[in-house]
């Protein structure tokens, strides 16, 4: 397979994981006062938007495509 086919099939792989996994997310918030410190740490994990997924595989089908016509 060419380069470019193996790059749409990647795109569209994580498309469709971008639907089923959730991408972890942390922030630290603190508060330092002279040799004290007090902090919290927060963690979530959310999944994109399906908008983005859509775009990926959208854009990993178009991909596939130009790579199939430079093949040919």
């Amino acid at each position: 397979m060419k380069g470019i086919t193996m790059f749409g099939i990647l795109l569209v792989v994580v498309g469709i994981l971008s639907f089923v996994v959730p991408v972890p997310h942390q922030e630290n918030h603190g508060v330092k006062i002279g040799d004290t410190k007090i902090g919290v740490q927060t963690e979530s994990s959310e999944k994109l938007p399906p908008l983005v997924g859509g775009l990926l595989i959208a854009g990993g089908i178009a991909v596939m495509a130009i790579g199939s016509r430079k093949s040919t």
